[in-house]
């Protein structure tokens, strides 16, 4: 199986995307086909032993789109001032056309060239003319509509075109009559019906395309963050290139003032650098030989060079940026319905016009009656609202969540996280910073805690958890050289192994020494040390305890308060650790959790999340670590801090890009927001298709109440601006923090 994503031209609604989302769906090959008309684009799994890029963007063609190839950017189109031109010139002929046809009803003075008593010829024909230009204007619409019908996936356009051609053929038909000397035919032309529609949904959809362009720059603001060039290093020499032409392990130069070109790794230099954007850090970072850099990145004070890592589609921020369009091209089972409800929406709006277009016929109305009444029918039907309802809500929140720190790879989650009664904490880098330091030794050995410590740190170097950061910044402070490890294992949840000179080492918690079944004569010292907050590390030298070291955690900033805000609003909260039982509880009473699971491997924290699930809670799990990769994994909805490992990233839903627990209140806010504007925008397009329809039926005649072709693509208009205005609410979401 492989995936795709193409650009795609000719969209221009709701109806297009389902459409051509439906057309994809049904070719053999293809597995699953999202479409999303917000970003343009349309994310394809496939058969590659069936198809190729190729032929899948023959199927778009032939479902009446037009293929860009595979999709690179989000683009912000400014409208160019020929579009603009355009509008405006049509904006003036259609003000024309209006004063023309219908002046004379509301007694405006009539131009004696084109009065349709006096100069019947000249009014028709000058109607025609105008119509035609808009007939070419809007001939986009006409055949997308004429294509989707082909296809047997009628849309919003499918539905304009044909009340257009026939408000068009009627109206020429009547023309006919009156060349024939049926001079009161005149008053039966519907040219300008035909016009206006056009216009109207030519004026919404360049409103809709400003309103979608804006919904984007949240995105768009990270792929300017990096520089256009960079200088690189070759043999002595330095070059300016582009970022295209950088490849891993090109040393790059990044002076005082100067942007991260790439992600890579400092190999010469100091500086202190901004990485606001990416960790929501205000201070610059320090960073030196060793450290990492990310692409975007200011540095402030410094000369470096650093090795590039990450280039291109693999570097940090295009990372980001494709995990926010992929959540856009993810739908929430709410939008899911209101697709399923377009979808059958269409065909049924074109039998309902036909049957009232024959009731009128069967109870002797006439057939310009009839006519009207069925092109009107067709125009106030569109449900163009009803598809924008759910999708351009979703792309403002998941620009919100990322100006927020929030990157959440499907849309779902946007939909689901107000659900969320049970959230699961890891401790270690989560509800701490992680940044462990070594607090106290207890040694039973006969050698010096400096040469203790190093055969620790040599091992810990090995390892990825927080734990062994302690170790490693202890030896860099005190310049302790490292000792060559062989054979190191992690036994993840419980420690490390490793040989030093033939000489096996274990380090880890209290349960390491059930499994190797080694003998705990230090019960009592562990206890003492974990009353004081510390996390239990014992080393073990050739099965005999040689050690008890004690190392503390701080607790991040805002943890407590985060705890408090989900108590007060009925979110339970587990603390969730591998870490012994006092630590934890020391840990836990300081910030408010009063569910403690203790002394649990990876697979327990995925069981105890399956568990929380069968007890009917919706669950959230918040982890760092590779040992919590399971657990995120098994949980509703997995949160991973932007510090922690690949892994854990890869492993859950939302990454905390700004390491600020905070950004779960805010995530749950957003998520509550969304919904409801979602049901707001429904409801509004709903109440709209079924206030109008009756009143374009004819079913409210007796009182009085009516409207043509005209009025209805207006307020069509009017609905569809409705919802997009709505749905920018939820940029101004108050009480983000």
């Amino acid at each position: 199986m492989k995936k795709i994503n193409l650009s795609i031209d000719g969209m221009t609604c709701s109806s297009c995307s389902n459409g051509l989302e439906k057309y994809l769906n049904k070719q053999k090959g293809i597995l699953n086909a999202t479409v999303n008309l917000v970003m343009a684009n349309a994310t394809i799994e496939y058969d590659e032993k069936l198809l190729n890029k190729e032929k899948i963007e023959e199927f778009v063609k032939e479902a009446g789109f037009k293929s860009l190839g595979e999709f690179k950017e989000i683009k912000v189109e400014e409208k160019s001032k020929k579009e603009k031109f355009k509008f405006i010139l049509f904006t003036i002929l259609a003000i024309l056309l209006m004063y023309i046809s219908m002046g004379h009803m509301v007694n405006l003075p009539v131009i004696p060239f084109l009065d349709p008593h006096t100069n019947t010829t000249n009014y028709m024909i000058t109607l025609l003319l105008l119509t035609i230009c808009f007939i070419i204007y809007g001939f986009d619409i006409l055949k997308n509509g004429y294509k989707n019908l082909i296809h047997k996936t009628p849309n919003m356009d499918t539905l304009v075109s044909i009340g257009v051609i026939t408000s068009l053929l009627y109206s020429i038909y009547n023309m006919y009559f009156v060349f024939k000397g049926n001079h009161e035919q005149v008053m039966n032309l519907y040219f300008e019906s035909a016009s206006i529609v056009i216009y109207f949904i030519k004026l919404g959809r360049y409103i809709d395309g400003i309103s979608k362009d804006k919904t984007k720059e949240a995105i768009q603001k990270l792929v300017k963050i990096t520089p256009n060039t960079a200088v690189i290093k070759i043999d002595g020499i330095e070059k300016r290139v582009t970022l295209d032409e950088i490849h891993k392990g090109d040393i790059v130069i990044a002076r005082a003032g100067e942007k991260i070109a790439v992600d890579g790794e400092i190999i010469s230099g100091k500086a202190h650098l901004d990485e606001s954007f990416i960790t929501g850090e205000s201070k610059p970072v320090s960073k030196e030989t060793g450290n990492k850099v990310i692409a975007g990145s200011i540095n402030y004070d410094g000369y470096i060079e650093y090795k590039a890592e990450r280039i291109g589609k693999e570097s940090t921020i295009s990372e980001i940026v494709r995990a926010v369009i992929e959540a856009t091209n993810t739908k929430p089972q709410i939008a899911k319905i209101a697709d399923k409800i377009s979808g059958y929406f269409v065909p049924s709006i074109i039998f309902i016009a036909i049957i009232t277009f024959l009731v009128y016929l069967l109870i002797g109305q006439g057939f310009q009656t009839a006519i009207i009444s069925f092109v009107t029918v067709l125009v106030v039907a569109c449900p163009c609202s009803l598809g924008l309802a759910t999708p351009l809500a979703v792309v403002v929140s998941e620009g919100l969540c990322a100006n927020n720190g929030i990157l959440v790879k499907k849309s779902e989650i946007l939909e689901n996280a107000q659900k969320v009664n049970t959230i699961v904490f890891d401790k270690t880098g989560t509800l701490t910073y992680g940044k462990l330091k070594i607090a106290e030794i207890l040694n039973y050995s006969n050698i010096d805690d400096k040469e203790l410590l190093q055969l620790v740190s040599s091992i810990e170097s090995k390892s990825t958890h927080p734990i062994g950061k302690a170790f490693i910044e202890y030896v860099e402070q005190n310049k302790i050289p490292l000792l060559d490890v062989d054979e190191f294992e992690n036994i993840a949840g419980y420690g490390i192994i490793g040989k030093i000179k033939n000489q096996e080492i274990i380090l880890g918690n209290s349960k390491i020494l059930e499994k190797y079944e080694i003998e705990n004569k230090y019960i009592e010292n562990e206890k003492k040390l974990a009353e004081k907050g510390n996390s239990i590390v014992y080393v073990v030298k050739n099965k005999e305890i040689i050690a008890l070291i004690g190392v503390n955690d701080i607790v991040r900033d805002g943890t407590k308060e985060v705890i408090n805000t989900l108590n007060k609003n009925k979110i339970q909260t587990i603390m969730l650790t591998g870490d012994n039982k006092e630590t934890a509880e020391k840990i836990a009473k300081e910030i408010g959790i009063t569910k403690i699971i203790s002394n649990v491997v990876p697979s327990e924290k995925a069981k105890i999340i399956k568990d929380l699930k069968q007890e009917n809670k919706y669950v959230m799990m918040c982890g760092d670590g590779i040992n919590d990769s399971p657990a995120l994994a098994s949980s509703d909805i997995g949160v991973s801090v932007n510090s922690g490992t690949d892994i854990a990233m890869d492993s859950s839903d939302v990454i905390l890009t700004k390491n600020d627990l905070k950004s779960i209140l805010n995530l749950i806010k957003i998520s509550k927001k969304t919904v409801i504007n979602i049901k707001q925008n429904l409801f509004w397009a709903f109440f709209y298709n079924i206030l109008m329809i009756p009143i374009a039926i004819g079913l409210l005649k007796p009182i009085g109440i009516t409207i043509n072709p005209m009025i209805a693509s207006l307020a069509m208009v009017f609905s569809s601006i409705t919802v997009i205005l709505n749905a920018l609410r939820l940029k101004n979401i108050k009480g983000i923090v």
